[in-house]
């Protein structure tokens, strides 16, 4: 089954994630990234930032797997196309964000395999105030399944 443009707009619930230093950390050591703006607070400090920030990716990791869309996708014609971070504000350790999944746009390509569907998922972050703080964007490519 194909995807319609009647999925646009559906959203997720909303959960709070908490920015955990453990959780930075083990996320910079994953990546390969020692830089201390994420690691010394005292070196953070003294950065444009004043304090500890997460590494630019660190908001594809802010999700539990808990939290899904009101949709039926067949897990199996998914592939992770790309994904951006759009910051408004840094993420700091301690944030306590309240973060909603939602389908900003879905469209369609002609690939050599075929129709390809192009799903397009944002992630908003937003303080406590409600002012934004992050988008993650993912774009998911929606493929045909192949006859075996």
């Amino acid at each position: 089954m194909d995807l319609d443009k009647s999925v646009i707009g559906l959203k997720s619930e909303k959960y709070v994630f908490e920015v955990e230093k453990r959780h930075v950390y083990q996320f910079a050591s994953a990546i390969g990234d020692d830089n201390l703006l994420y690691t010394d607070q005292e070196y953070a400090k003294q950065s444009p930032y004043e304090g500890m920030i997460v590494p630019p990716t660190f908001p594809v990791a802010m999700n539990n797997g808990d939290v899904e869309l009101p949709l039926q996708l067949d897990h199996r014609r998914m592939l992770h196309g790309e994904q951006e971070f759009l910051y408004y504000q840094p993420i700091r350790i301690g944030d306590r964000l309240h973060c909603q999944m939602k389908v900003s746009d879905l469209y369609d390509r002609e690939g050599k395999s075929g129709k390809m569907q192009f799903l397009v998922l944002d992630t908003e972050m937003k303080d406590k105030q409600g002012e934004l703080v992050c988008i993650s964007r993912m774009n998911i490519i929606y493929r045909q399944l192949t006859k075996t």
